[in-house]
């Protein structure tokens, strides 16, 4: 309990980890909802429905992509104050 209470043990870096995957899984949904959008825009304009079925699996990867980078970015936050921790420490 004293961990908590001084804040000597950080809760932020599980809740980036549920954050990740919330945002991971927005990716592939936003990337699925464009591709099936695709299908249907594809019946009244066929190359603005094959543009938006191609370009929707390479948004949902750079959107997955970056959501990575920024929890990564993050989380070595969150190390470098438990290393500077530790050498403060010594």
């Amino acid at each position: 309990m004293r961990d908590w209470l001084y804040f000597d043990t950080m809760v932020t870096p599980k809740i980036i980890t549920f954050i990740y995957w919330i945002l991971l899984a927005g990716a592939v949904v936003s990337g699925l909802v464009l591709m099936v959008k695709g299908f249907g825009l594809m019946r009244y304009s066929g190359f603005a429905g094959f543009g938006m079925i191609v370009a929707a699996p390479i948004l949902a990867v750079l959107s997955a992509l970056l959501a990575r980078i920024y929890c990564e970015i993050m989380i070595v936050l969150f190390k470098i104050n438990e290393a500077l921790q530790d050498i403060r420490r010594i």
